[in-house]
């Protein structure tokens, strides 16, 4: 099942996309069938029912797919356009990426031995054909990173690694956008993955029951039609298990917290000379059987 938040004809809305995906068919009609309160988002969905009415739903998808709208007929946004607080990133989270931006980095750090964590500002998150906007005539520095997102389920504090899917909600794309110039001239990488626009996610939120667990799914990403990342999350240095049960240890996480789990290698800093984004770029990030994201460079 994959959720969505979209606009349609004026209004922000939510529902759920139907077997052939061709349309979504609003969570209120969902809902007012199973005579449930209606959330007024998808943050507010997850937060109140997490997995508990997903089968529900599941059973009565089919009743209601005439009550749908074309997926052609609307705009998607990002599923969870505010989250509640900062983003949860991890840095250097594949060995390859870790291995590509050392030396261009400065950073003499090795394989890192405990995961790397920093947040970024989401306010809003844009969606699916959405434009990246750098301020300032800045963007020669301009970079991508594909990232499988966790959507934390419901609330969970010091969670055994052996319970962690029970916290899960779903799963969606995010492009962690960096400016590189800013990320090195700064101690940390807060100001350079935190301007406005530059937390593309979605086109959906794909519901943890359709995946394997953890999920290995192969991500990916092209500019213009070239492939420049290409891996699988399999290959994560730290797992899914491991950064939930180590990120809750002393800090509670709650219902529809966003978790970036890191990016593979082939981003723009890695090549020779890099590959920074310009105005024009298409980039389109993918991860199986999630869908695909795509934004524009303005």
């Amino acid at each position: 099942m994959k959720f969505a938040s979209f606009s349609y004809e004026g209004n922000s809305d939510y529902g759920v996309l139907n077997d052939t995906e061709t349309k979504l068919i609003p969570m209120k009609v969902l809902l007012n069938r199973l005579n449930k309160e209606v959330p007024k988002d998808l943050i507010s969905f997850i937060r109140i029912y997490s997995n508990d009415v997903v089968d529900e739903i599941g059973d009565i998808m089919s009743e209601l797919d005439d009550r749908g709208i074309s997926i052609k007929s609307l705009k998607l946004e990002a599923p969870i356009p505010y989250p509640r607080r900062n983003l949860f990133c991890l840095g250097k989270n594949y060995i390859e990426h870790a291995e590509e931006i050392k030396n261009v980095l400065k950073d003499n750090t090795d394989i890192p031995s405990y995961p790397i964590y920093f947040s970024k500002i989401a306010d809003p998150a844009v969606g699916h054909l959405d434009e990246i906007v750098v301020p300032n005539n800045l963007i020669a520095t301009l970079d991508y990173e594909v990232e499988l997102a966790i959507i934390i389920g419901k609330d969970g504090k010091d969670i055994p690694p052996g319970e962690v899917n029970n916290y899960i909600f779903g799963y969606t794309i995010a492009n962690d956008i960096t400016l590189r110039n800013f990320q090195t001239k700064h101690a940390q990488w807060f100001k350079s993955k935190s301007f406005d626009t530059f937390a593309p996610m979605g086109p959906y939120i794909v519901d943890k029951s359709i995946l394997d667990y953890p999920p290995k799914l192969d991500i990916s990403c092209k500019v213009n039609d070239e492939m420049r990342q290409n891996f699988n999350t399999d290959k994560l240095i730290f797992d899914i298990p491991y950064i939930i049960s180590d990120l809750s240890k002393g800090l509670t996480l709650r219902a529809g917290d966003i978790i970036l789990t890191g990016t593979p290698a082939g981003v723009g800093l890695g090549f020779n000379p890099p590959k920074y984004l310009v105005s024009g770029d298409i980039v389109e990030c993918a991860i199986e059987k999630i869908g695909v994201l795509v934004n524009y460079i303005k």
